[in-house]
């Protein structure tokens, strides 16, 4: 490392550490609902809480996981009881004591609003009761993620042709619409998912790390290996069928970038060095197709682009700048090329100049380039958590020490 990047580094890291603790501090003091329990599951732009929103179990297991992460980091009571909270409402709400698994939403009470089981739902609860237990020790969390994890492996496996399928009934049975949301395409397959389930088990094999996990987590690097990784563009295919034909309604740079740093993280974690010397190079291919197209010339990454229309959506979406500065940082690591380590440095410039919400806290979801009102958009809710980027800060200050 040369003395310029050092320097930067040292700064990086402090920067990474401010604004790691702006962010807890802004979900400590607006999305805890002292009214109806747990976190509201939406905060407005202007910080007010929607107080009769429902409350999805995606927002609530990326709080547990950021608060215990976050509680491991800086020493803060706070925090601590934050993790708490949101650990006790996922096993007294969001847990299926008689079907198994965890629902995919609720009422602003806690009763059941959609009782479908998604898959990509009970890898993030393993996910968050990995981190839950890593800092509490409680072994009923512990149990509760490897209860998920086993279901996952009997009910979510397509023992025909590989892979994992999306979503199934409140009994886990075959159920129509397989989306996680309105955007999403409906097939039965789908990156995204993997890619979280492959996450989860890399966190819960952290914990526990017994041979069934191990054997589930190369199972899922196999998947990327074989079938979503498109070796031609650099890309990653989005959404497939069951034989894994490739449905991709375009390239998603958040996405890719995203899934290259999370896949290099597994290959650590696995420990299989023939495997991680074989995928490195497509990982970091990745990553160049995605520092030669996606960054705009101010600094931000473009979200994505279509194959229909033949454009570029060039909006700057909160998680994909935060993905970005790690998966960058990732590369510079594997190769010590320095435009990696630059690439990072001007995307976090531009998050600290238009992403940022310096008045009010947390991140705007677009950024003050692309909203002037900055009201588009909730500042909390189903999909806006303290995950992208609060991962991303300690992410960085991870790498960079």
């Amino acid at each position: 490392m040369n003395a310029g990047v050092t320097i930067k580094s040292t700064q990086l890291i402090a920067e990474s550490r401010a604004e790691l603790i702006r962010i807890a501090d802004w979900w400590q003091d607006y999305s805890q609902d002292f009214i109806q329990g747990g976190f509201f599951g939406e905060v407005a732009a202007d910080n007010s809480p929607v107080i009769n929103a429902n409350k999805g179990v995606i927002l609530n297991t990326r709080i547990l996981w950021f608060f215990s992460e976050v509680a491991l980091q800086v020493d803060s009571e706070n925090y601590h009881q934050a993790a708490n909270r949101a650990y006790e409402y996922l096993r007294d709400y969001f847990v299926d004591h008689k079907f198994g698994g965890v629902y995919w939403e609720l009422t602003a009470e806690g009763k059941i609003a959609n009782s479908k089981k998604q898959i990509y739902a009970q890898a993030f609860a393993i996910y968050a009761l990995s981190s839950y237990y890593k800092l509490s020790g409680d072994s009923a969390a512990l149990d509760l993620a490897i209860h998920l994890f086993e279901l996952i492996e009997a009910c979510g496996v397509d023992q025909k042709n590989q892979g994992y399928l999306e979503a199934f009934t409140r009994d886990w049975k075959p159920i129509e619409d397989l989306r996680l949301s309105d955007k999403d395409l409906n097939f039965p397959k789908s990156q995204n998912t993997h890619l979280h389930i492959l996450e989860a088990y890399t966190s819960l094999y952290k914990v526990y790390s017994q041979e069934k996990v191990h054997q589930a987590l190369r199972y899922n690097i196999d998947m990327f290996d074989r079938y979503m990784m498109d070796r031609s563009t650099g890309h990653l295919r989005m959404f497939m069928d069951l034989q894994w034909q490739d449905h991709s309604p375009g390239f998603t740079y958040g996405h890719d970038i995203e899934a290259a740093w999370l896949i290099g993280l597994a290959l650590d974690v696995l420990g299989d060095q023939t495997l991680q010397q074989k995928m490195l190079p497509d990982l970091i291919k990745i990553v160049e197709i995605n520092y030669l197209t996606a960054p705009a010339a101010d600094g931000h990454i473009k979200d994505g682009f279509d194959f229909s229309a033949q454009i570029e959506n060039t909006e700057s979406v909160w998680w994909v700048q935060a993905e970005a500065l790690v998966g960058y940082l990732y590369a510079w690591r594997w190769t010590k090329e320095e435009k990696y380590f630059l690439a990072a440095e001007a995307v976090w410039d531009f998050i600290k100049q238009h992403q940022i919400d310096t008045e009010n806290g947390e991140w705007f979801w677009l950024s003050k380039k692309d909203d002037a009102s900055r009201q588009s958009d909730y500042k909390a809710g189903f999909w806006k958590c303290p995950y992208h980027n609060g991962r991303a800060m300690m992410e960085v200050m991870r790498l960079l020490r």
